[in-house]
């Protein structure tokens, strides 16, 4: 399936914070067919180095990130729905972002552009299914900050979103959760090419942002998953550990298609997000939905521990709401929700399904 990521231009978006970014671009791509009744759609969302590129290949012979999730009899099966990804709003693959040109000013956003939220990356979606013809969204799925995205929909558009599956998410970050991601800001910041954020038009942060994705890959692994992987095993040219060879090349190859500013943006939005708007209790803005939730976490991820999933799991129940949980057992770590797809495809196909029928009896 070759795919095209698409951009479609809105006039203006008005953020939480009340300024208004306009115009705005939104790139996206989607996956099969929509039906007559425009019931059978589904928004997938991103977790947080991901793009609109979920599925298929492009035109580049590049498989989109979740692709052995989305296509025809896989677990979001595009035989049946029809199915969307967008790149968030501040991201850097096509959706308007701080390497955007800021047209106030003829140069690039860079810390120009304003703080944006989950909540904002939330609306531009929102702005974009409703413009593809669509009021109702049979689900919203997504892993990791995805996940984020999801509970958001869930919550502040509680009549647009039938179902949704947060995977290996939270809906607030930890103390932990936050540090990880200010060693990568700090990574960057402290990098001399970062100049500010200005350094469109000279050399980026290469180091900062490869040390940040460094740190940040440390924690989407187990220590099972790269005992198994590593060892202690060293190079036999050069005497480097495997794993610090490994952690080098995943750190070069991001450079080279993210954005060190939107790095930082995209990392606050997440650090802020708090689905409970600082309560205690998730209970009483969970009463605000009446969707149908299939929550999953996985055994050995520690950046997104279960403890996290069965927060929002069991503040649903207190509320007598619908849903379903499950801990799947892996050794991958955070990255399961990526790799460990057999079981996940299998309990997204059947809650599906069984959202589809009940959505036509209603």
């Amino acid at each position: 399936m070759v795919v095209e990521t698409q951009i479609k231009r809105f006039e203006s978006i008005e953020l939480e914070s009340g300024v208004v970014i306009q115009p705005v671009d939104i790139a996206y791509e989607t996956y099969g067919t929509l039906n007559d009744a425009k019931s059978n759609a589904i928004l997938i969302t991103h977790a947080f180095s991901g793009d609109a590129h979920a599925a298929g290949v492009n035109g580049e012979g590049q498989k989109g990130w979740w692709e052995n999730m989305i296509g025809p009899g896989k677990g979001f099966d595009t035989d049946k729905y029809f199915v969307i990804c967008a790149n968030v709003l501040g991201g850097c693959r096509g959706t308007t972002g701080p390497i955007s040109i800021n047209p106030a000013t003829g140069h690039r956003y860079a810390m120009s552009f304003p703080v944006v939220t989950v909540g904002d990356m939330v609306r531009a979606q929102k702005m974009l299914v409703e413009s593809l013809g669509i009021q109702r969204l049979l689900s919203v799925a997504g892993g990791s900050m995805g996940g984020m995205q999801v509970l958001e929909w869930a919550v502040s558009h509680p009549e647009s979103v039938a179902s949704a599956i947060p995977i290996a998410s939270t809906a607030r970050h930890s103390a932990q959760q936050i540090a990880f991601n200010e060693v990568g800001r700090q990574a960057i910041m402290a990098d001399p090419d970062w100049n500010g954020g200005d350094y469109y038009d000279s050399k980026p942060p290469a180091r900062g942002l490869s040390v940040a994705r460094m740190v940040g890959h440390i924690t989407y692994m187990s220590d099972a998953s790269m005992r198994e992987k590593f060892g202690r095993r060293q190079r036999e040219d050069n005497g480097v550990f495997e794993v610090e060879s490994y952690l080098r090349y995943r750190g070069s190859q991001f450079v080279d298609r993210f954005d060190a500013n939107s790095y930082l943006y995209i990392t606050k939005a997440m650090d802020l997000f708090d689905l409970a708007n600082g309560a205690q209790s998730l209970v009483p803005v969970l009463n605000k939905t009446r969707t149908r939730f299939l929550v999953i976490s996985f055994t050995s991820d520690w950046l997104y521990p279960s403890y996290q999933s069965l927060e929002i799991v069991n503040a649903l129940r207190r509320r007598n709401q619908d849903v379903a949980y499950i801990e799947l057992t892996s050794n991958y770590g955070h990255d399961a929700f990526l790799v460990e797809v057999a079981e996940q495809a299998e309990l997204i196909t059947g809650f599906l399904a069984r959202t589809m029928k009940e959505n036509s009896r209603a």
